[in-house]
């Protein structure tokens, strides 16, 4: 009898304790968006969290994929553009703009109507776009190495920056002027003035190649950038310039994210994962889940006012194009 007590107790101990574990997990899978008529590469997204939309660049497809939140419903769809790789919605024109890779142009849409407004040509292969509140201005990376600044309220081109190679993700600093971009031709991030349009310093990025996505802690001074050659995730100072840790993260990352409120980083990889970081510190970043996702959803998007976690997931065989939205668990 003793036996068969302990053996019950030990079987409601670990019942008991697996809702427990599930609700520690750091992201939970809480929607998935099909999207039938999505075919090729998916790039990045935007969120319009006042109007329930969710904007994917389907670069493969030559769309823009416009999505209810709630109910996963086509809201609309953008056609005839040309390899769409970046987006950004502005709530307080009420604007999108998408960069493409295709022919080089970075396009404004009313967000209403979806219509065309204007287009900025660039010299080809516009990809990652930022916006910078204060001077109400867009920043498209695009070409063999360029970074153009533009008008967000009439899309005029006002200038550029150059660079040694074409320019990944990038990141503002809103507390001053700099702009941190990857370059991976030239193996290094660039620091650009922003106000002066000018590079400012160049950091190396020492036993790390393929520097393609990017996040930014601002509050401690800390730039994440993800590597694919070896898969890692390098933390820099960004006083110096200098590593101060190494993450080992799965193959083929193009999206990461640094969760402010929860101190995490998400990194969307290729392979067929998502990999969560606790920052404990600065310096300290232990490992805390690797989520299996599927093969080729490397690009993602963080909303943190939503707390939800956007992943791309292309059409493999049979599985159509879609969306998972995983829920940041407290």
């Amino acid at each position: 009898m003793k036996r068969c007590n302990v053996i019950f107790l030990l079987v409601v101990i670990v019942w008991m304790a697996t809702p427990q574990s599930r609700e520690k997990e750091p992201l939970r899978l809480v929607q998935t968006i099909s999207m039938p008529l999505v075919r090729g590469r998916i790039d990045h997204m935007a969120v319009d969290p006042e109007g329930e939309r969710v904007f994917v660049a389907a670069l493969g497809n030559h769309s823009l994929e416009i999505l209810r939140m709630r109910t996963g419903q086509q809201m609309g769809r953008i056609e005839g553009l040309n390899e769409p790789q970046g987006v950004v919605y502005l709530p307080e024109s009420n604007k999108i703009f998408v960069a493409n890779g295709g022919d080089g142009t970075c396009k404004m849409f009313d967000g209403d109507t979806l219509q065309p407004i204007t287009s900025i040509n660039l010299s080809g292969d516009a990809d990652n776009v930022r916006y910078d509140l204060s001077s109400k201005q867009l920043f498209v990376g695009y070409g063999d190495g360029g970074i153009a600044a533009v008008d967000a309220t009439d899309g005029k081109r006002l200038g550029d920056i150059p660079l040694e190679g074409h320019p990944e993700s990038f990141q503002l600093e809103k507390s001053g002027p700099r702009i941190f971009a990857n370059v991976p031709k030239a193996g290094h991030v660039a620091v650009i003035d922003r106000s002066k349009r000018t590079v400012v310093a160049k950091w190396p990025l020492h036993g790390a190649r393929a520097n393609f996505p990017m996040a930014l802690d601002e509050a401690h001074h800390r730039l994440f950038v993800g590597c694919r050659q070896p898969a890692t995730v390098l933390v820099l100072d960004t006083t110096s310039g200098q590593a101060v840790i190494k993450l080992t993260i799965a193959r083929d990352t193009d999206d990461l994210f640094y969760d402010e409120v929860h101190k995490r980083i998400y990194v969307s990889c290729g392979e067929g994962y998502i990999n969560v970081f606790d920052q404990l510190d600065p310096d300290h970043y232990p490992a805390v889940a690797k989520i299996a996702t599927a093969t080729g959803a490397r690009t993602s998007l963080f909303a943190p006012t939503l707390d939800r976690l956007y992943l791309a997931v292309p059409r493999r065989g049979n599985q159509p194009a879609q969306i998972q939205v995983y829920a940041v668990q407290k």
